[in-house]
């Protein structure tokens, strides 16, 4: 068994406070120094039939620390072994109520998500708040205003067609 790797603390002092609502809840954790998101476990079990949305209580509330944004992201061993994804979520440092999360099953059978199944990864991330400012135009730029897949092989295959 792979001996867990312990994170002492968060970068540049940050702390997430976290609140359990039950005893036998598990806190957030980094499984490994290296990791970027945070799991988060069910604290129940649901079945999600194909194509169902449910939302599953993770039985803790956060407090995000200011001048950031927590963002929920899928797993990658939920998402390729049960093809259950995550609806995106964001948490301001002023929620304070219980986290939970938006599952999708887009596979073809149902599938248990059981009580302490890591279901999700909470990202921590320093938030740049910005003036918003009405302008007549904007600055043209390389791409555009090409959007989903502009960037893809068939645009590059167009564009070589293009020189000929």
């Amino acid at each position: 068994m792979k001996k867990k790797e312990s994170v002492k603390s968060g970068a540049g002092g940050k702390v997430l406070n976290v609140k359990k609502f039950f005893r036998d809840v598990s806190l957030p954790e980094y499984v490994l120094a290296s990791d970027v998101g945070l799991d988060l476990r069910a604290n129940e079990t649901i079945s999600l039939a194909p194509f169902e949305q449910k939302t599953v209580r993770t039985g803790i509330a956060i407090q995000i620390p200011e001048g950031c944004v927590g963002l929920i992201r899928d797993r990658a061993g939920i998402t390729t072994k049960m093809n259950v994804h995550t609806a995106a979520g964001t948490f301001d440092p002023a929620y304070r109520g219980e986290i939970s999360i938006v599952l999708i099953n887009f596979g073809e059978e149902s599938v248990e998500i059981e009580k302490g199944m890591r279901v999700a990864q909470l990202i921590i991330l320093p938030v740049v708040k910005v003036k918003v400012q009405e302008v007549k135009s904007l600055p043209v730029s390389n791409r555009y205003d090409r959007g989903f897949g502009s960037t893809g092989i068939k645009h590059v295959i167009k564009q070589l067609s293009d020189l000929e």
